[in-house]
Order: C-alpha cells, then sequence, then structure tokens
C-alpha cells in the first residue's frame, strides 16, 4: 500500500526561520540607486575615511623636490600613524611626517576656519597639499646622538661612525653646511633626502629650538608610496 501521499495534498514546507534575511538583504542591494541613497552612502564612506585616515593611516600628498629621489612631487605617501603610538620610537633612517610648528615654523598662520576646515578634510583624504606645518623629512639622528658634519671624506658622522646614505640625490653632498650638534633627549635631527633643495634641521640651527623636532610632533612614519601606481612600494629605507 502506498502511504505516500499525492503531491497535492502535500503541505508546502515552512521555511526555516531566517532563512528569508540573506534573500531580503540580497534584494535590497539590487534595488536601484537613488540619489538620496547615493547620498548617504557617499557621506558614510567619507566618514569612514576621514576617521581611518585620522587615526590609522593617512594620504600624505608630496609637495616639493625635498625628499627625491626617494619621493617624488606628487606621490601620495601612506603615514603610518600607529607606528609609534606602542611605545616605540622614531629610529635613524625613518622617513617621518611631523607638525613643524615650534620648530620649523614659529606658529600656524590664521585662517579662514571654514576654509582650513574643507583643506583640512581634503588634505587628510590625500586630494589636497598638506597644511603648511608639516613636513616630511628623514630622521639622521636620535635624543643623545651626536651628529657632525662633515668627516674628512664628507660623510655625516653619527656618534663617530659615518653614515652610508644611498638615498642621497644624485650629485649632492651629504651637507655643505658644517654643524656638529648634540641632539636633546625627546627630540629629532631630521634632513632631506635631496640635500641642496630641502629646508630642514640645518636651517633653523640658530633659531629658538635649534630644529630638533620634538618627537610629540611626529604625525606618523611614511610606510608605502599609494600612488601612482607606477611607483608602488616602500618609502625608502633607513641607515640603521
Amino acid at each position: 500500500m502506498d502511504t505516500e501521499a499525492p503531491h497535492s495534498q502535500r503541505g508546502h514546507s515552512s521555511p526555516v526561520k531566517g532563512e528569508g534575511w540573506p534573500r531580503c538583504a540580497f534584494s535590497a542591494l539590487l534595488r536601484p540607486l537613488t540619489w538620496r541613497r547615493a547620498g548617504v552612502l557617499g557621506v558614510i564612506c567619507t566618514v569612514f575615511l576621514l576617521l581611518f585616515s585620522n587615526f590609522v593611516v593617512q594620504p600624505f600628498l608630496i609637495p616639493s623636490r625635498s625628499m627625491e629621489p626617494t619621493l617624488k612631487v606628487g606621490d601620495r605617501v601612506l603615514v603610518d600613524k600607529l607606528a609609534y603610538r606602542f611605545g616605540d620610537q622614531p629610529r635613524r633612517g625613518d622617513v617621518v611626517v611631523f607638525d613643524g610648528t615650534g620648530s620649523f615654523v614659529r606658529e600656524r598662520p590664521a585662517g579662514h576656519p571654514i576654509g582650513e576646515l574643507l583643506h583640512g578634510a581634503a588634505s587628510a583624504l590625500g586630494l589636497a597639499e598638506p597644511a603648511d606645518t608639516d613636513f616630511v623629512k628623514r630622521v639622521v639622528g636620535v635624543g643623545g646622538d651626536d651628529v657632525v658634519c662633515c668627516d674628512a671624506a664628507g660623510r655625516i658622522e653619527v656618534n663617530g661612525a659615518p653614515l652610508d646614505e644611498p638615498y642621497l640625490y644624485p650629485g649632492d653632498a651629504p651637507s655643505k653646511v658644517p654643524f656638529r650638534i648634540v641632539v636633546p633627549l625627546g627630540t629629532l635631527w631630521v634632513m632631506g633626502d635631496h640635500r641642496s633643495q630641502s629646508r630642514d634641521s640645518r636651517d633653523h640651527l640658530g633659531e629658538p629650538g635649534g630644529g630638533m623636532v620634538p618627537v610629540e610632533k611626529v604625525i606618523g612614519r611614511a610606510g608605502w608610496i599609494g600612488w601612482p601606481v607606477s611607483r608602488w612600494g616602500t618609502a625608502g629605507g633607513g641607515h640603521g
């Protein structure tokens, strides 16, 4: 005896609880994108990028030739803002982005609040040049270092040892400005790779602070070149 009920008499099986949710979510994604939805998504993405840029990784547009050939005008460098937040300190050879207020510039110039806000947002996304107070340089000396220019071979010495600087711009001398300084604890002595085109710690020797950059003013370490695609890679190695 066939005990199977005819197909017409079978009840439809009840969907498993929650089974319809993925379908609903997928259907929602397939709904036409209206101007309103596009605007909301745009705002959400912009806020996320600004928060990510402010706390984790920030694009930094290279505005000058001072770091050639390591970094070129128009490069977008991704600055790792977590590099020095958990006890690590900048090391010799690191390429860092820092706020030069009080060391390279006396004070932040006053501007229109709305204009500064818009420029700051564009700069944080790598769409505009950085603020006039932000700089990118290479760490040559850290707190306690004795930095001298130059030895008999024209090389910079740190703690009596000559630096090997393969990143220097071809044809540039390590420095045409003689100096000897002891870097105070908690500060950095920084220089550009294109020494003849770089205004760096050497140019502020006679000013308050002596060209030293406080470690707390460091925004982050320039980790990678994110744009243009043809220049993808790290932002330059150090000399230890």
